[in-house]
C-alpha cells in the first residue's frame, strides 16, 4: 500500500499567507491541502506548529567541510558525503546544490583537483538509495586557476549540474576590494606568513592575467552545455553587473554593494546573500550587510553557505522583521526553486513533490519537529 501521511491542525505557510490547515501526504507527492484545525483519525496533530514547504540551498560548502574538518585531513568521502547528507536533513534542507569548487592550481598551491571524483562517489550513494535528500552540482568555477577548462570537460549533462558560478577571487577586487580583509582571512585559515601571503597574490594576479579572460568565456559554454543555471559571485560594480546580464545570467551571489545589488534587480537578476551574514548582523569580509539589501528590497534568496542551521533561522528572522512570515520563508523554498528550474518544489500546493518540514519558534529559534523528502520522513 502507497503510504499516507497527514498533518493537520498545522500553521501552513502558504506563498502569500498562512491559514490553519492540515497537509495530506501520499508516496511522494501533496495529495491534498485542507483548511481548518480538524485532526482525522491517524493524522499527525501539529498543534499550531508551521508546516511549510522543504528548503532549497543553492550554495553550500558544508560537503567540504566534511571531507576536510582540518587543513590536510581527508576525511573517507562515502562517511563525509552520508554525514553531511544527514546533517542537511536535520536543519530542513530537502534539496542541496552541493559546491564543488573546479579550476585548481597544481604548482604549488593549496588549491587541488576533487570535484570530479567526489561528485562520482555522491552520485554512487544515490543510486544505492542511501541518501536522505535531493541532491544536485554547483560547480563554483574559479577563472584565476590554471586547470578550468580542462575539469569542465569532464562534466556533462548527465552529470545533474543545476548551477554553474563564476568566480573570480583575483586579489584587489570583489570579494576583497579591500586587502587586509584577504590578508586576515589567508593568514588564519592557511597559516600562511607574510612572505606566503604576498606570494600568494602575487600568482594569483599573474594567473588572473593569463587565464582570466578565457576561462569566462569557457565556462559560459559550459553551463550551456549542462543544461544548468549560470550564476554570478560578488559582483561589485554595474558594469560588473551588466557582464554578467550579457552572460544571461539570472542569479547574482552575494553581490558586495548596495551598487550592485540594485543594479541586479534592474537587469531582472535574482540577489542570494549569505544567511550567516543575516544572523550576524554583517558580512565577514566587511562587505554589505545583507540585511541592509533585505530592508532596502534587493534581497531575494538566502543561502547557508557554511552554517546549514542557519538557512531556516535566517529566514524566519527576515519573516519577523518584514511582518510576513510567507516572505521571509519564501527566500528558502519558492523562490530558490524556481529560479533554477525545479517547479515540483518549494510550494505547498496538491500535485508537488512532498518535500515538506514542520517546525516551531522557540526563544526567537525555529525548532524542528519533523522534516520529509519525497514522502519519507527523514528527521
Amino acid at each position: 500500500m502507497t503510504e499516507e501521511t497527514i498533518l493537520a491542525n498545522a500553521t501552513l505557510v502558504l506563498p502569500d499567507e498562512t491559514v490553519t490547515g492540515s497537509v495530506r501526504i501520499v508516496g511522494e507527492t501533496i495529495a491534498e491541502l485542507d483548511i481548518g484545525s480538524t485532526v482525522p483519525a491517524g493524522a499527525e496533530d501539529c498543534e499550531g506548529d508551521y508546516v511549510s514547504p522543504g528548503l532549497v540551498e543553492l550554495h553550500t560548502d558544508n560537503l567540504e567541510r566534511h571531507i576536510q574538518p582540518r587543513p590536510k585531513v581527508d576525511w573517507p568521502h562515502a562517511a563525509a558525503i552520508l554525514a553531511h547528507d544527514a546533517e542537511l536533513a536535520s536543519t530542513g534542507i530537502t534539496t542541496v546544490f552541493d559546491a564543488m569548487r573546479i579550476g585548481s592550481i597544481p604548482s604549488g598551491s593549496r588549491y587541488k583537483k576533487y570535484a570530479r571524483n567526489l561528485s562520482q562517489e555522491l552520485w554512487q550513494l544515490r543510486e544505492q538509495d542511501a541518501l536522505k535528500i535531493s541532491h544536485f552540482l554547483h560547480l563554483r568555477a574559479e577563472v584565476c586557476s590554471e586547470t578550468l577548462v580542462d575539469e569542465l570537460d569532464e562534466f556533462g549533462p548527465e552529470d545533474r549540474v543545476g548551477l554553474v558560478s563564476l568566480m573570480d577571487h583575483t586579489p584587489g577586487q570583489r570579494q576583497f576590494r579591500d586587502m587586509s580583509q584577504l590578508e586576515a582571512y589567508m593568514k588564519g585559515k592557511h597559516s600562511m606568513n607574510d612572505d606566503e601571503f604576498l606570494q600568494h597574490v602575487a600568482q594569483l594576479k599573474t594567473l588572473r592575467e593569463r587565464n582570466g579572460d578565457r576561462h569566462e568565456v569557457e565556462t559560459v559554454k559550459a553551463a550551456k552545455r549542462f543544461g544548468a543555471m549560470l550564476a554570478s559571485h560578488d559582483d561589485t560594480t554595474q558594469e560588473q553587473v551588466a557582464v554578467s546580464a550579457g552572460h544571461g545570467i539570472k542569479l547574482a551571489e552575494f553581490p558586495t554593494t548596495v551598487e550592485a545589488a540594485r543594479a541586479c534587480h534592474d537587469h531582472g537578476i535574482k540577489v542570494m546573500m549569505g544567511a550567516p551574514n543575516v544572523i550576524r548582523g554583517g558580512s565577514h569580509s566587511g562587505n554589505v550587510a545583507a540585511l541592509e539589501l533585505a530592508n532596502l528590497g534587493h534581497l531575494d534568496i538566502l543561502s547557508s553557505d557554511y552554517v546549514p542551521a542557519a538557512l531556516l533561522l535566517s529566514a524566519t528572522r527576515l519573516g519577523e522583521m518584514w511582518g510576513d512570515m510567507p516572505r521571509g520563508l519564501r527566500t528558502v523554498t519558492q523562490t530558490p526553486a524556481q529560479v533554477v528550474g525545479l517547479p515540483d518544489r518549494g510550494e505547498l500546493r496538491a500535485g508537488a513533490r512532498a518535500d515538506v518540514i514542520r517546525f516551531r519558534m522557540r526563544e526567537g529559534a525555529p525548532a524542528l519537529n519533523g522534516v520529509w523528502s519525497r514522502g519519507r520522513r527523514v528527521a
